[in-house]
């Protein structure tokens, strides 16, 4: 089972749960077809853009396979936390780097979430396809209260 965000051009991400075997061996930056994710996504395109695993540990692009593996990380993908002992909000040391686990590219059983980039829409817009993630939040508040 993945947690699959789809990210569009106009900034806004459709988040959907899905069986997808179709996924499995695939890598980050490989172009999958819509179909291959559900029947709704007939003519879409979409490039994997990142992945994490159970644990939350991210797929990283240049760490092959589909194990996890400690590399050395500097600021940006899997590393943003300030280190131990640093007082003042917002500076980054210069030059400081930590030894981090992370996942190799390869999409495997262990992954739970993908995220995909929109290369090419399909006929149905994705705003048809997922309805309730389309509305304002005040009217999904009011929703959900009715629901319960």
């Amino acid at each position: 089972m993945f947690k699959i965000n789809i990210g569009t051009k106009e900034g806004k991400t459709y988040k959907l749960e899905t069986e997808a075997p179709e996924l499995m061996e695939k890598s980050l930056h490989d172009k999958i077809k819509g179909k291959d994710i559900s029947s709704d996504f007939e003519d879409y395109e979409f490039e994997i853009m990142g992945a994490s695993d159970k644990a939350g540990f991210t797929a990283m692009e240049n760490v092959e396979g589909i194990g996890l593996k400690k590399i050395l990380l500097k600021y940006g993908k899997g590393f943003h936390k300030k280190p131990k002992g640093l007082k003042k909000k917002g500076s980054k040391p210069k030059g400081l780097r930590l030894r981090k686990t992370v996942r190799g590219k390869t999409i495997s059983p262990s992954i739970i979430q993908v995220n995909l980039k929109t290369i090419k829409e399909g006929n149905k817009k994705l705003s048809e396809i997922f309805p309730e993630q389309n509305l304002p939040k005040e009217k999904k508040e009011n929703s959900e209260e009715k629901k319960e």
